[in-house]
């Protein structure tokens, strides 16, 4: 199998505002594997919260490139012979793999999964600003069911943010801190607030690792979900003392193959499992969406933040993200970009 890869620029529709930084264009890695005059494609959406970037993320593929073999539906042992770092890059292996076996056989990546197609309504996300900004945005909202509030605004205003919007929105919301809260004072304070507003749930809400998070967890009258705590099948069981789900993000476990480990173990604990994005183009969206259905939770809204979608073919109908019936993930690139 031949392997190959390169970095594209993705421009937003907005800047893309949380807690800890603001993205205005995003990095990803566009990668590329040809077998047997097939080709499958994945894309790889590297954070710089865990120490990643397009050109180290790059330079992993590289790195990587000439180890594959050449059965693509050796998929654990590919994906095992590979270093377990740079989780970004690795979830583009696995969704190049994976798209390229679905291509190969003829069916699309969800039905080779033995998965259903349809999944759970994909939030709608609202950076963070001020309330009224917010609310305004969420009034022009029509296409999804839910929202996601981006808060940890550290400036004492996240529970104004949330009633400004639910004074506009009927639907469902759900909040994402990013690590924005101090400590479990401050989460105490704003999580029963939160609740009498309708929140469904809320995500990490204090740092990774914090001390404070088992007994916060016991004290929320809403659930907690993790993302920046959860990563890999191995954070699972920690996860289970400091909240009541997990987000699992591709570009943080290392692909569709992990995930598939991250789910049942999730389960067996008792949480409920969530399903996120980075910002990403259609191509990282459909390797999400073709495993959707299995999570309590779907927030994959990452290539309607773009200007403009590159890779399309995940269709949007009724709120729901639905992967392509096509082979493998069934996106085509549309705009090419230089090689």
């Amino acid at each position: 199998m031949r392997l190959s890869a390169r970095i594209v620029k993705l421009e937003l529709v907005e800047p893309f505002v949380i807690a800890r930084d603001t993205t205005e264009v995003a990095e990803v890695v566009w990668v590329e594997l040809e077998h047997e005059g097939e080709r499958g494609f994945g894309e790889a959406a590297p954070n710089d919260r865990y120490d990643e970037s397009a050109e180290s993320s790059l330079n992993y593929v590289e790195e990587v490139a000439g180890g594959l073999g050449d059965d693509p539906f050796a998929l654990d042992e590919i994906m095992e012979r590979l270093p377990k770092r740079e989780y970004a890059a690795r979830a583009a292996i696995d969704a190049a793999l994976h798209d390229l076996c679905g291509r190969l056989v003829g069916l699309p990546v969800w039905r080779m999964l033995g998965l259903r197609r349809i999944g759970p309504s994909t939030s709608w996300t609202i950076v963070l600003g001020g309330p009224d900004e917010m609310a305004r945005k969420a009034e022009k909202v029509t296409e999804f069911e839910g929202l996601k509030l981006k808060l940890g605004g550290r400036d004492g205003q996240d529970v104004e943010r949330v009633r400004a919007v639910r004074a506009m929105w009927e639907g469902p919301i759900r909040v994402d801190v990013n690590e924005g809260w101090s400590g479990s004072d401050e989460a105490l304070d704003a999580l029963p607030q939160l609740a009498e507003l309708g929140v469904e749930y809320c995500e990490q809400p204090l740092p990774a690792g914090h001390p404070e998070a088992p007994a916060l967890k016991e004290r929320s009258p809403i659930p907690i979900y993790v993302d920046e705590d959860c990563h890999t099948l191995d954070n699972v069981a920690d996860c289970a003392g400091r909240s009541h789900g997990v987000n699992i993000k591709l570009a943080k476990s290392g692909g569709i193959r992990e995930a598939l480990r991250m789910v049942p173990a999730a389960r067996a604990l008792g949480l409920g499992v969530m399903l996120g994005c980075m910002i990403e183009s259609g191509l990282g969206i459909a390797a999400g969406a073709s495993i959707a259905s299995l999570c309590n939770h779907v927030d994959l809204d990452g290539n309607h933040l773009l200007r403009e979608d590159p890779w399309p073919g995940v269709e949007l109908v009724d709120g729901i993200q639905l992967p392509s019936q096509s082979p493998g993930l069934g996106v085509r690139e549309e705009v090419s970009s230089p090689r």
